[in-house]
């Protein structure tokens, strides 16, 4: 009876949301006020809808023209720096000959992501057809916004994926009940993130389009990376992108109830205005750089390759409603057995350190083969990241890791010197002239922002609570977010996959594949940098200092671990190091690893505060929830 007392309230009110859907009519006369509005005129009258030449979208070319369907060419290109990825997809948008379609998580309203938007706005005005596909829960929710984008161009196209009870935003209550009345839906987010450009050249990978992608934020970036590869396997991104805009999920903004509302209610034309940057000069200064042939070729193309055998892979939109389909799950598949093929090395990054199942499985096998392949992973420390709760999970099995698959586990420091030197550029405002540059208005414009991960899960955090665990040093941080892995040192993947359950079972993801031991060399050297001591910590084992209490203390935490609830015991098989001063860096399984490191405790440079807290807390009751963090 208790039960049924908490149940009825959310399905009654899931009922009476699912309820409010639009009719036909007023889909209509949303649409009929968005072609009334004025200002739809194209700015240019050229065939080539005035696109301005491009070095990546010439060297995409080359490599089609040079492609047959039994031998393709791809021009591939690193896109490691954020100056660089963000210069590259302006420059792309600008050079737009007849299409761009975007496909991305998150959405933001802050520099970045204004800056993107508004490049597409003026990519449609000149005729270029462009759609946008974002997801709903963590994407546009402002009303005023959305209303400017659905009436700006007829050749702009915005759809939000799977939005929550047929609005643009979400509220507190249609939260709970998206979870109470239909989880399984309301979980499953579109990952995917594609910029696709004349059906020639595209880019995907971790980014999403908010400051901290690009090294914007002056608190908190990450560390992230995507590829661009020009030649076929970009039409197999328009190809996967075009499933997503024609599937059910993928909603037109009229029908959705609250856009639609809105847009009827202000008949009126609202236009365009210059978008408004909180730091203008580095707006000013990266849209220089994607016009200057001479930087992109510096900054992109100098370090590309010329390769053949480049895949593109991604879920499919049916991913949680068809999972008996192979191809459903094509991405996820292909990663796993990437992975599982290895017979010497397998260098993984990923911010989040939960196993699915068939990992566990694949790299519980890897462990016992012989010779067993090294595998080394690159992921956050509790002072780098803004997942705690997911922290916590890979914090609980750190023994797992270690003893049954053999992983080297290093840490990244939230103060790590490789990301901030490789990205320093990023963050530092143009020193030309700000009265001639300033393409903004005033520094400190309100502004909505998505403070937001990728792992939307009943134990996540929202909104101010998305900000990492407090520090014992200050600074500007930073915090993984790059998914790659590197297999044997001949192929690498590059792609929006966490190779965690929310990756493998909810969440829809793609990314290349590229069978080039040069690119493999190259993404290798990127992540292993974020090996180096003075880029992270190294887990290992505690070093036994009274060998029966140690034991003892083995024994109990290991029932401890093993426990789904009551895991509160606070000395785990392993923890932190740090390289030691006039020491050179040695493996865990180095004679000498103790010798030239020293401890520095579970969760080093993090303060005591509630999320602290929270980890121990999750550590010990949240284990039921790891398949959905």
């Amino acid at each position: 009876m208790t039960l049924r007392r908490l149940v009825l309230p959310f399905l009654l009110i899931s009922v009476l949301l699912q309820g409010c859907t639009l009719s036909r009519a007023q889909i209509r006369r949303a649409d009929a006020v968005v072609a009334a509005s004025p200002g739809h005129a194209t700015t240019c009258t050229r065939s080539d809808h005035c696109a301005i030449a491009s070095p990546l979208l010439a060297a995409a070319d080359q490599a089609l023209a040079a492609s047959t369907p039994t031998v393709p060419h791809h021009v591939v290109a690193l896109l490691g720096e954020s100056e660089a990825s963000l210069a590259a997809r302006i420059n792309l948008i600008r050079a737009a000959h007849r299409s761009v379609d975007v496909q991305t998580y998150i959405w933001d309203e802050d520099d970045a992501g204004s800056l993107v938007l508004d490049e597409l706005v003026q990519a449609a005005r000149r005729g270029v057809e462009v759609r946008i596909l974002a997801d709903q829960l963590s994407s546009f929710d402002d009303m005023a916004l959305l209303n400017r984008l659905a009436r700006v161009s007829p050749h702009l196209q915005v759809r939000l994926y799977n939005p929550t009870f047929h609005d643009a935003h979400t509220s507190p209550l249609q939260w709970v009940a998206g979870i109470a009345c239909c989880f399984f839906k309301f979980n499953q987010r579109m990952h995917n993130k594609v910029l696709v450009v004349d059906g020639s050249v595209g880019i995907t990978g971790g980014r999403n389009y908010q400051d901290r992608y690009f090294d914007w934020d002056d608190d908190f970036d990450y560390v992230d990376r995507d590829v661009l590869v020009g030649g076929p396997a970009a039409q197999a991104m328009v190809d996967s992108f075009t499933l997503f805009w024609r599937h059910r999920r993928s909603v037109p903004l009229t029908h959705l109830r609250d856009v639609n509302h809105y847009v009827i209610a202000h008949p009126d034309a609202p236009g365009w205005p210059t978008p408004q940057y909180d730091h203008p000069q580095r707006v000013y200064r990266v849209q220089q750089e994607a016009t200057d042939a001479d930087w992109l070729r510096a900054h992109v193309l100098d370090h590309s390759i010329q390769t053949g055998n480049v895949k593109f892979f991604s879920d499919l939109p049916s991913k949680t409603d068809e999972p008996q389909r192979r191809d459903a799950r094509e991405f996820t598949r292909h990663v796993m057995t990437m992975v599982g093929d290895a017979q010497r090395e397998v260098v993984l990054q990923t911010p989040y350190l939960v196993m699915s199942k068939r990992a566990r499985r694949i790299f519980k096998r890897l462990h016992r083969q012989t010779p067993e392949p090294r595998i080394v992973v690159s992921t956050n420390s509790l002072a780098s990241t803004d997942a705690f709760a997911v922290y916590a999970m890979s914090y609980k099995h750190r023994k797992r890791y270690l003893k049954d698959y053999g992983f080297e586990i290093y840490e990244l420091k939230p103060h790590a010197i490789g990301p901030a030197e490789a990205n320093a550029y990023a963050s530092m405002e143009w020193d030309g002239s700000s009265d001639t540059h300033d393409t903004g208005g005033p520094a400190g414009r309100p502004s909505h922002h998505f403070i937001d991960t990728e792992s939307h899960g009943l134990l996540g955090s929202h909104g101010r609570n998305r900000r990492p665990a407090p520090l014992v040093s200050k600074g500007r941080r930073f915090g993984l977010h790059a998914k790659s892995i590197v297999v044997d040192d001949s192929f690498a993947m590059v792609g929006s996959h966490n190779f965690d359950p929310r990756s493998d079972h909810y969440n829809t993801e793609a990314g290349v594949i590229v069978y080039d031991h040069r690119f493999a060399d190259q993404l290798r050297s990127a992540i292993m940098r974020d090996t180096e001591p003075q880029n992270a910590w190294v887990i290992a084992p505690r070093r036994p200092k009274v060998p029966l209490l140690s034991s003892v203390n083995e024994v109990i935490g290991d029932i401890s671990e093993s426990l789904p609830l009551f895991d509160f015991w606070p000395y785990r098989y392993a923890t932190s190091f740090e390289l030691k001063p006039g020491c050179q860096p040695l493996s865990v399984s180095n004679p000498g690893f103790y010798s030239c490191y020293e401890p520095v405790g579970d969760f080093p440079d993090v303060a005591l505060s509630p999320k602290l807290i929270y980890t121990r807390l999750i550590t010990a009751f949240g284990v039921g929830a790891a398949g959905i963090l």
